[in-house]
């Protein structure tokens, strides 16, 4: 006699998938969301410790043990660098990529070119514009020298030891150079002086919608990560 059909499953000799296929148990389940991962940001008394390290640095005599003028131009570049991404909360990338038409420093203000060239104003805080200017003043024109150099090389700002502009990893050696320093973290990233931007002016009662237009961000709940801030505060916002 044949065999009696168990309806699921194909019976033998028969083709996958004959039958009436079984409901799937698990089709209704979701995946575990893994937390969202808090940005890393340092401490005020951190900040000031980097900060810290850099202005000594810069109020040297050559701004380093051999004393050259290139060492204290890199010094003070270093300085307006960290000034400003700690001032600014602006990306690293969108401070390598300033030129001297974005930088007002009579107004207190920079133009920055964020994600997809999208175009900002930010201000910029008196301590970075201080070191910002006597970058400028005093470090530029070493760093960039006689020697020749692109038409974008000479419209950027935060120059290399070799005249050209800073790049992304430039700028990171830069954060671990002064981390060191200040005895923080080696592996502390250009991003954390954003993050930790954000979070202390939020820490002192910064309105959530103005750190996110400050940032750049395209929603405020990218910028709701930097604080416990609650949705109905969020919504009425």
């Amino acid at each position: 006699p044949a065999r009696p059909r168990v309806w699921g499953r194909p019976s033998p000799g028969s083709r996958a998938g004959g039958g009436v296929p079984a409901p799937d148990p698990a089709a209704e389940a979701e995946a575990p969301r893994r937390p969202a991962a808090l940005p890393k940001a340092l401490s005020e008394a951190q900040v000031v410790a980097l900060l810290d390290a850099v202005d000594g640095a810069a109020r040297q005599d050559g701004g380093a043990v051999d004393g050259s003028a290139t060492a204290h131009a890199v010094v003070l570049r270093d300085r307006a660098l960290l000034e400003v991404l700690y001032s600014t909360g602006i990306r690293v990338s969108e401070a390598c990529g300033l030129g001297f038409g974005d930088v007002d420093l009579d107004a207190g203000f920079l133009r920055v070119f964020g994600k997809r060239a999208k175009e900002r104003v930010v201000p910029i805080g008196r301590p970075a514009s201080r070191a910002l200017a006597e970058y400028l003043d005093a470090g530029r024109p070493v760093l960039l020298g006689s020697r020749p150099v692109s038409r974008d090389d000479a419209d950027a700002v935060l120059l290399g030891a070799r005249g050209r502009r800073l790049g992304r990893q430039g700028a990171w050696d830069v954060i671990r150079r002064w981390a060191g320093e200040a005895g923080l973290e080696a592996n502390i990233s250009p991003h954390v002086l954003r993050h930790s931007c954000a979070t202390h002016l939020l820490d002192h009662g910064a309105d959530i919608r103005s750190v996110q237009e400050l940032l750049g961000h395209a929603s405020i709940s990218t910028t709701q990560v930097y604080t416990l801030v609650s949705t109905e505060r969020v919504r009425e916002v």
